[in-house]
């Protein structure tokens, strides 16, 4: 009789370098592959509608690369809390392996599961894939978890190097009868009535090998002018890894080893590091899309929500450039350049007053690479509240920025050349009132 071995693949969608898969592979027994769509299980936030998109074809492509080795991916939709436990009673599974997830919610999950398998007599084991570094590896000299990034990065660079990435398997030893799968289809995870993902499939090919060549020709072509041109959005120059790394077609193991040796990686391997820093933060924050970081601005007095200011921003119809560019390139591709996004969030929180969780919201649901981390981070960043974060008085002046990161215009003409001219808002006048507001946030006593 066999016990096979069930991988549980979740935000690791990949082959190579996949140390949960590699462990099932070695075990000598059957493998079954297993992904489950959790939208029910306390605290899991639901995918936004940018991410769908991508999981469904992220999916596609791993279980016909599964395929090719003589594996088979199984979905299911449900709690995950059943749906495992269910699958491993009904394949008669000795072994359960995944790759660790750090969300306050995901590791509760992943806790009760390994525990209550444990206790029915199976082997289980997690594996790291997703950081470089563990979150509780890296600790200042007091033993506490850093808050501010180049102290942090510092002690990562002085730990030892990161392993090196594993071997994807050759074969798999599938498992016969295979258990039901659902449909992909039948998630309904692409958008239909109406379909706006035109934009994303102009831009996007999802899937692992997409990422392994997108890495290559980002190392080879554009990595010599990346610390160089990698703030002007017309430039062409950032990595566009950011999605791949969000869903695990690759992993940072492969991407630092492949790119730290290269001549000027410094800058590129430190956004990397930024990465790190967000995911550390939310596994001793596990509140970050919801809570202030720094308590303090629990007191930011928010004045009431403008409706229509905010779908203007949405829309890109705020009448300042280089945002609408911004807001335009979201929405066509579901991505927008990193500087960009910085103007765009301080446009929103420091000239419309619109509380940061507005739009960490937003951008939930319309960018292929939000993930639980990296996107409540960077706003609590550009909203003064968050780690390390930009002082509140630093506004980014849309204006100025366009002058000095899209000088010509190119950026701004391709995705806003007939945005609104006439802003809603008068700059000065609102960055006086962002300033004024502050004013209560200092006067507030720290815990």
């Amino acid at each position: 009789m066999t016990s096979p071995s069930l991988v549980w693949f979740r935000d690791d969608l990949r082959l190579a370098d996949n140390p949960a898969l590699r462990a099932a592979v070695d075990r000598g027994e059957p493998v079954v592959a297993l992904f489950v769509l959790d939208e029910e299980s306390p605290g899991i936030r639901p995918l936004g509608g940018a991410a769908r998109w991508w999981l469904h074809h992220s999916l596609t492509s791993l279980s016909d690369r599964l395929n090719e080795r003589g594996g088979a991916l199984i979905l299911r939709r449900g709690s995950a809390s059943e749906v495992v436990p269910a699958i491993v009673a009904e394949i008669g599974a000795g072994a359960v392996f995944w790759n660790r997830r750090y969300g306050g919610a995901e590791r509760e999950v992943d806790g009760g599961l390994k525990s209550s398998l444990r206790e029915s007599g199976v082997e289980v084991a997690s594996f790291a894939a997703s950081l470089l570094h563990e979150p509780w590896t890296v600790r200042t000299g007091s033993g506490t978890h850093f808050s501010v990034f180049t102290p942090f990065w510092r002690a990562c660079l002085a730990l030892p190097s990161p392993r090196r990435p594993l071997p994807e398997p050759r074969t798999i030893d599938g498992f016969a009868p295979l258990p039901a799968s659902d449909d992909l289809g039948s998630w309904e995870l692409l958008p239909t009535r109406p379909d706006w993902a035109g934009g994303l499939r102009e831009t996007w090919e999802p899937g692992e090998l997409a990422a392994r060549r997108r890495l290559h020709v980002f190392l080879h072509e554009d990595l010599p002018a990346y610390d160089e041109a990698r703030d002007t959005p017309s430039a062409g120059a950032t990595s566009l890894l950011s999605p791949h790394l969000r869903w695990g077609e690759i992993s940072p193991f492969t991407v630092w080893e492949q790119a730290v040796d290269a001549d000027g990686a410094g800058g590129f391997l430190s956004e990397l590091g930024w990465r790190e820093f967000a995911w550390h933060t939310l596994f001793h924050s596990p509140a970050l899309a919801t809570t202030n970081l720094r308590r303090e601005y629990d007191a930011f007095p928010w004045p009431p929500l403008d409706p229509e200011r905010l779908d203007a921003w949405h829309h890109g119809e705020t009448g300042v450039p280089l945002v609408d560019a911004g807001m335009r390139e979201l929405w066509h591709t579901g991505f927008m350049h990193n500087r960009v996004r910085m103007v765009t969030a301080s446009f929103l929180v420091k000239n419309l007053l619109i509380d940061w969780r507005h739009g960490e919201q937003w951008f939930w649901d319309t960018l292929v690479d939000a993930d639980g981390a990296s996107n409540p981070f960077n706003w609590q960043w550009v909203a003064g509240s968050g780690a390390d974060a930009a002082p509140y008085f630093r506004v980014f002046n849309p204006e100025l920025q366009a002058k000095k990161f899209d000088p010509q215009g190119l950026y701004i003409s391709q995705w806003a050349s007939d945005a609104p001219t006439e802003p809603i808002v008068d700059l000065g006048e609102t960055r006086k009132a962002a300033l004024a507001a502050y004013e209560v946030v200092k006067r507030t006593p720290r815990d």
